[in-house]
């Protein structure tokens, strides 16, 4: 093979680049679609590429045309960011960040609801702010019922793990805040949703579609392979045992909401499956 010039390392590392540019389409930069081409055309440069990004500490997901360069920050990497982090430049109250994790959670199993979705290329996912926040209440009265079944009923510590600790502070918080014209409050939950969608749409996973039901976006190539690497996790995996997104045979479909929970859900937008 042919020794690597300084040049070639150079392209490979523009192609990092612009994997690190996720609002940025190959189809509308010329040089991006061509380096696409190189890497997908000349294994000795992806390899290059790959090297590189892994010099980085980034993942690479998938390298194609419908989304481009496909990069995630591995746990140590510079680029990573951390829920801690996150939670800290949107809210004043550390404590929030579980309600910002529980958020972005149910983001993902709302747009991708069955496995099949996830599987598929061409799917493409919707959510609704306040479709997520109802879901989120869905999700607490099923914690809650379990909790009371277990005898755990109790309150956790502030700074206890997981959904257990969560459900509980967002149950208690108010879907839009106090003000007198229902404006929606930063510290509301469906603030702390709109803040998630938000950071996810500036990092190019979601598309806003419309001002319906608090604002409506759609997914996006990269948001499908990030939510497909997180699939696995131990917090999707408890949200898929309260048995609000259900798993039978492999498919997978939203549980119908109860009686009464349909008067607070009908204008939620919560893509419900049959």
């Amino acid at each position: 093979p042919a020794p690597v010039t300084p040049a070639d390392a150079a392209d490979a590392a523009r192609l990092v680049s612009f994997g690190l540019q996720p609002k940025l389409a190959p189809s509308r930069d010329q040089e991006y679609g061509e380096l696409l081409r190189r890497y997908r055309e000349d294994p000795p440069f992806a390899r290059l590429a790959d090297a590189v990004a892994t010099g980085l500490g980034l993942v690479v997901l998938e390298v194609s045309p419908r989304a481009g360069m496909a990069v995630t920050a591995a746990e140590d990497s510079v680029f990573a960011v951390r829920m801690g982090d996150y939670a800290r430049r949107t809210a004043a109250d550390s404590t929030d960040r579980f309600l910002h994790g529980l958020a972005h959670l149910a983001v993902a199993a709302l747009a991708f609801p069955r496995p099949e979705d996830l599987a598929d290329d061409g799917y493409i996912g919707r959510v609704s702010v306040n479709g997520v926040d109802g879901f989120v209440r869905q999700a607490c009265r099923k914690l809650e019922e379990r909790a009371d079944e277990e005898g755990l009923n109790t309150d956790p510590a502030t700074d206890a793990p997981g959904l257990e600790a969560a459900w509980r502070i967002w149950a208690r918080r108010s879907s839009t805040g106090a003000t007198k014209d229902a404006r929606r409050l930063a510290g509301s939950t469906t603030g702390i949703v709109a803040k998630a969608v938000a950071f996810l749409t500036d990092s190019g996973f979601l598309q806003r579609t419309g001002d319906d039901g608090g604002g409506t976006y759609r997914t996006t190539a990269r948001y499908q392979l990030q939510v497909r690497d997180m699939a696995g996790t131990a917090a999707m995996a408890e949200l898929l045992d309260l048995g609000v997104v259900a798993v039978t045979d492999g498919s997978a479909s939203l549980v119908p909401p109860m009686d009464e929970d349909a008067v607070e859900l009908a204008d939620a937008g919560l893509p419900f499956h049959s």
